[in-house]
């Protein structure tokens, strides 16, 4: 499950319009990605996927050079984390990985299930045939690259996936809410939780009769059990790392 969605939120520039300043010249570079955004992504997918656990350190210096960045980005990346809870800053240590536990995951699943279903259930009154047609190609590709166990492609096919239902039920202000929770998500799911990729398409099949069938209610309640079933998938894998290995 990926939530990632471009949900075209205005940026400055469109905030000065919309307040009455005045607008600011395009820049019509595509903006590259702050070192900082990459410190605080690289980070939060250690702690997501239990590579990290709570309250251990965290050295700037190694996540610097691991990045091949400087120490400043690399604490504003830790900084920007401090703000959203993922870390903590304590006095003569430094920063370390703040307390969450599996219950978290699963609340916060359960939270974005909520905004998940909305669109999906809005989806199924607007989605065009043309938009069924592509889910399903991108479904077919998706069991395609599973069977080879092409795994980064799962992860892209999976994002369009979920991209296109979301765009598809017109509701901006939504998607952007969650697209704030899906920091919660690892990028690389497929990769990271063992035995999602079978039970995501499974999900997907399912998403994908309401949605054809026009059906609102279908549309939300199987939404709504596909993220909550990843959530209970990720808590599980959490609970797996942070218990050890099976002693043989």
């Amino acid at each position: 499950m990926q939530t990632d969605l471009d949900p075209g939120v205005a940026g400055p520039a469109g905030a000065a319009q919309a307040t009455g300043g005045p607008p600011q010249p395009a820049d019509r570079r595509r903006p590259r990605p702050q070192l900082s955004d990459e410190a605080a992504a690289y980070v939060r997918e250690l702690i997501m996927t239990g590579q990290l656990q709570p309250g251990e350190f965290i050295r700037i210096d190694q996540v610097a050079r691991d990045l091949s960045v400087s120490i400043t980005p690399a604490r504003e990346g830790l900084l920007a984390l401090r703000g959203e809870g993922f870390v903590q800053l304590e006095p003569r240590r430094g920063f370390v990985v703040a307390p969450l536990s599996t219950q978290d995951i699963r609340d916060m699943f359960q939270a974005q299930s909520l905004l998940a279903g909305e669109l999906a259930e809005r989806a199924a009154a607007r989605i065009d045939q043309a938009g069924i047609v592509q889910l399903g190609e991108l479904q077919s590709g998706l069991t395609t690259a599973a069977a080879n166990g092409e795994l980064a492609r799962m992860e892209a096919l999976n994002h369009a996936f979920h991209r296109l239902i979301n765009r598809s039920a017109d509701a901006p202000k939504i998607a952007w809410l969650l697209s704030v929770g899906s920091r919660y998500v690892p990028r690389r799911f497929y990769a990271a939780i063992s035995g999602w990729p079978d039970a995501s398409i499974r999900d997907h099949s399912a998403i994908m009769a309401a949605l054809a069938d026009r059906d609102p209610d279908a549309a939300r309640s199987s939404m709504v059990r596909h993220v909550q079933h990843a959530g209970e998938l990720l808590a599980t894998h959490l609970e797996q790392l942070a218990a050890g290995p099976v002693p043989g």
